[in-house]
């Protein structure tokens, strides 16, 4: 029940979202002078409306969109007050306002994150683990497992999971050279990245995990739980399972798991002395929490960034996150991302909620980095130039300053964003019958 509870929390986002972005329209609509005959959230059949003044305000039976209709749009109209009668610079930002409404909701969402947001130490390093191999891929051909730590790629300490990724790109196609450590020992291989992977597998075919390298800090250790049968307690940190070096969780979890149902030796600190103990592993491990069931963190002093910096580090993770959408659309229009993840309102209302169970940040975090997401998805979604969408009506503009104020007729122009409409409302038809297909058969976004 909590999983669908947590699916509503979209309908209030998009709401909130779509009302933004016609507010945005309706302003510029009327700064330039335009008369707005209907403000409308959701599509047409109408199910309540109220006049004030020239403007009908309405509430639709579709909850897929929103509107705000001006005067002489459909082109039948050179009333003074009509869109019609504009220039084409007014005409464009009226056109763009509901997207720039929705960047800046992005942004100052994003500047709330960052203030908020808690943040390691610059010179923190990672340990960046293979956490799964997909069967054929590179990978597999050279022996990686899940498990390995990748120590080195291209002659390059791996500190990150960045780190690891710009030498795969930057060796596609080409032999890269990997060190690998494995149960404490060290070995070389030679990996071709692809240069056009199967969609979903990644260059090398591996999934990776990193986690901070700081000490594995023991908060909690329950009465009669293999952490206590090992003598830790709390505030002890962990140094040593065997004769392996502990220095982040990961490479805890994935020594316990190498050694289920045996019995290891616990070393760990406890002020200034070492103290060490033995313990059995579970032979089967636990899908939450620690195998030895003790409450474990990272000593790890996080910093919050300072008003000097916040807002350069708005505007950076801003632009970083618009260039990570591009590269995600390229990668759909190119084939590379299967079209069954495209999610219209009910796929987004079951991603929300599987990112509220899986997240570990406060409710409210993780909804605003949701909210984030789909105002930038909005915005940039309705710039792109395709008939019935701000972008195709933009286009439209452009080829009327090309041609030296020449307009395209406006039935010509309608006509294009009519077809539009139909094939965008079949679209969303169809991906919501996908959405209802992906619910029925047990499907995930986050598998």
């Amino acid at each position: 029940m909590s999983g669908f509870l947590n699916a509503l929390w979209i309908i209030p986002i998009l709401g909130v979202l779509i009302l933004l972005h016609e507010i945005g329209h309706f302003v510029m609509a009327r700064r330039a002078g335009v008369r707005v005959e209907e403000f409308g959230i959701g599509l047409p059949p109408r199910i309540w409306g109220k006049q004030r003044g020239d403007t009908l305000f309405s509430i639709n039976a579709l909850p897929i969109g929103g509107f705000v209709r001006v005067l002489g749009e459909d082109g039948k109209s050179n009333d003074p007050e009509s869109m019609q009668s504009k220039t084409a610079w007014q005409r464009t930002k009226f056109l763009a306002a509901g997207s720039a409404m929705n960047f800046l909701t992005a942004f100052l969402l994003i500047g709330v994150l960052v203030a908020t947001d808690e943040q390691a130490p610059d010179n923190l390093s990672q340990n960046v683990y293979i956490a799964e191999v997909v069967a054929a891929s590179p990978a597999e051909a050279v022996g990686w497992q899940a498990g390995d730590q990748i120590i080195e790629a291209d002659g390059v300490a791996v500190t990150s999971n960045t780190v690891l990724e710009t030498a795969i790109v930057a060796n596609a196609g080409e032999d890269l050279m990997v060190v690998i450590e494995r149960d404490g020992q060290m070995f070389q291989s030679n990996v071709t990245p692809r240069v056009d992977p199967p969609a979903g597998e990644g260059r090398t075919g591996i999934r990776m995990q990193a986690a901070w390298v700081a000490p594995v800090l023991v908060e909690d250790v329950p009465e009669n739980s293999f952490a206590a049968q090992a003598g830790l307690q709390e505030g002890d940190i962990i140094t040593r399972l065997g004769d392996e070096v502990i220095d982040d969780p990961l490479g805890y979890a994935q020594f316990l798991a190498r050694n289920a149902g045996e019995t290891v030796v616990v070393t760990a600190q406890r002020g200034t002395e070492v103290i060490t103990g033995e313990t059995i592993v579970p032979r089967v491990m636990p899908t939450e929490g620690d195998p030895l069931g003790a409450s474990l963190t990272q000593a790890i002093d996080y910093e919050r960034v300072s008003l000097v910096q916040l807002p350069g580090e708005t505007v950076s993770r801003f632009f970083e996150t618009i260039r990570g959408m591009g590269r995600g659309l390229a990668d759909l229009v190119s084939g590379r991302t299967p079209l069954d993840e495209i999610a219209g309102p009910i796929g987004m209302g079951q991603l929300t909620s599987e990112v509220i169970s899986e997240s570990p940040e406060p409710l409210w975090i993780t909804l605003v980095g949701i909210a984030t997401l789909l105002s930038l998805n909005l915005g940039l979604l309705n710039l792109l130039p395709l008939p019935a969408l701000d972008g195709g009506r933009l286009l439209f503009v452009g080829l009327e300053v090309l041609r030296r104020g020449k307009r395209v007729p406006p039935e010509k122009e309608g006509l294009v964003h009519l077809v539009g409409l139909a094939i965008l409302l079949t679209l969303m038809f169809a991906i919501a019958f996908q959405d209802v297909d992906r619910l029925i058969s047990g499907g995930s976004f986050l598998e």
